[in-house]
């Protein structure tokens, strides 16, 4: 099991196209807090976000980092209490967010980031959760391995398990839920087999969204227009201007597995394994590409209000992103 739930943990560092069977139990878990090092900022990243002007990064055995310069600086969150991956974070606000990750681990943070607290692990099964969605400071949303939904209104003091509905091709709802993001009221989950589930009631219940695509998606964003774009496996993006009902593919001309999303008043950015950048200046209809020559496995986007665009990757946080994003990768169209 352990072997399993570290590849589902790093999915997005590895061309995988599908899921490990568990084939040994976990080892029982004994929680300890992350270390400090001062080679925190070259961890391996898996998920940031902001909260209001700073910057918080997650990633490998319970790594937090912060920067209050836009990026250009970070340093360790002052408490962590747990060295297990981390693999999302949200906030509700500049002070109240979540983290989530191995072992069904979730995380509070009433000041920004700097110090954690533990609300829920799982040490039954090592049942990873893959994203977080803050919707205030009461109400959040969880999702993870075989469609593990779990749902707030208190805080994050009690947690409840949601079911999604059967797939639209028959079976159980055992789908991988790998991303989540939000547009107004509606919620977002990039899922396997090139379906989004979406909830208009804060997780409660849901629906499916079909892209027609047929590997895993991975990420996705809503732009301020309401237009929402997904990526996933091989360079995959899917877009839709309504809702999800309808989805058009584009062709990114890369085969770069899309890690992640932003948006800023200079355009969209994704970034992909290989050290893959894209660019989009019109809402995603049509994206630039081109490819670091460091070849960072890439993980985790952001983009300031100053414009500013930080990166993060398996080797931690990538300076000057775009700027050394400059060689059209091979094979482009």
């Amino acid at each position: 099991m352990k072997r399993f739930v570290q590849l589902i943990c790093w999915v997005v560092l590895t061309s995988l196209s599908g899921i490990v069977a568990a084939i040994q139990e976990p080892a029982a878990l004994t929680q300890q807090p992350a270390r400090t090092s001062p080679f925190a900022s070259a961890a391996s990243i898996l998920a940031a976000t902001s909260a209001g002007a700073r910057q918080v990064a997650v990633g490998d055995q319970g790594t937090v980092l912060l920067s209050d310069d836009d990026g250009r600086s970070f340093r360790q969150a002052s408490s962590v209490p747990t060295r297990v991956t981390l693999t999302s974070v949200s906030f509700a606000d500049p002070k109240h967010g979540w983290a989530v990750g191995q072992w069904g681990t979730i995380l509070v943070t009433e000041d920004g980031g700097e110090n954690w607290r533990l609300q829920r692990t799982d040490t039954s099964t090592d049942r990873p959760l893959f994203a977080i969605h803050a919707i205030d400071r009461q109400r959040a949303v969880a999702v993870g391995l075989w469609s593990l939904v779990l749902v707030t209104g208190d805080g994050g003091q009690t947690w409840q398990a949601r079911q999604p509905p059967a797939p639209p091709d028959g079976g159980r709802a055992d789908r991988n839920l790998l991303g989540m993001f939000a547009h107004g009221d509606d919620i977002y989950v990039p899922a396997e087999r090139g379906l989004v589930l979406t909830s208009a009631d804060g997780g409660n219940t849901w629906r499916y969204l079909d892209t027609g695509y047929r590997g895993s998606l991975w990420a996705g964003i809503a732009l301020d227009d309401g237009v929402l774009l997904v990526g996933g496996l091989r360079g995959s993006v899917y877009r839709s201007e309504d809702r999800g009902d309808t989805w058009q593919a584009i062709d990114v001309g890369t085969t770069s597995s899309i890690t992640d999303f932003a948006d800023s008043a200079q355009g969209v950015v994704a970034v992909a394994l290989d050290g893959v950048v894209l660019r989009s200046t019109d809402g995603g209809v049509r994206f630039s590409v081109a490819q670091r020559d460091d070849r960072a496995a890439l993980t985790a986007v952001l983009t300031s209000e100053s414009g500013r665009t930080v990166g993060f990757s398996k080797r931690g946080v990538v300076d000057d992103l775009l700027p050394q994003a400059s060689r059209t990768p091979a094979g482009r169209p």
